[in-house]
């Protein structure tokens, strides 16, 4: 669990870990933030792969121009251990999802009863 924590990155997931706490924080004192918190870990889980992926196209855009083989030579690089490590950019966008999912069930869990 330690190890998908650090391979999703340390500032973001902790960060989502933040939030998560925030979710039962607020389940106790401000019962009317639960979903917007939720919903803010859902769309910072989804960011932030969208921000490793233009890290990563930038950094073989840059390889590929060095090599003097330009943007067509950007795909010769690109090794199946690149494309089988991309898996690591959903560590952010499933914890995100875990804590907007414990935010809609904390909110059902509160709400006053017909």
């Amino acid at each position: 669990m330690f190890k998908m924590f650090m391979q999703g990155g340390l500032l973001s997931m902790s960060i989502l870990t933040v939030l998560l706490v925030a979710v039962f924080f607020a389940a106790w004192k401000a019962p009317r933030w639960v979903k917007e918190i939720g919903s803010f870990a859902l769309v910072f889980g989804l960011m932030t792969p969208l921000f490793s992926l233009y890290q990563l196209f930038s950094t073989l855009q840059q390889v590929a121009l060095d090599r003097g083989e330009g943007v067509n030579g950007l795909f010769d690089l690109i090794s199946p251990g690149v494309l089988f490590g991309v898996n690591v950019i959903l560590i952010p966008i499933i914890y995100g999802m875990m804590i907007y999912l414990i935010s809609l069930v904390v909110r059902i869990v509160q709400k006053p009863r017909l």
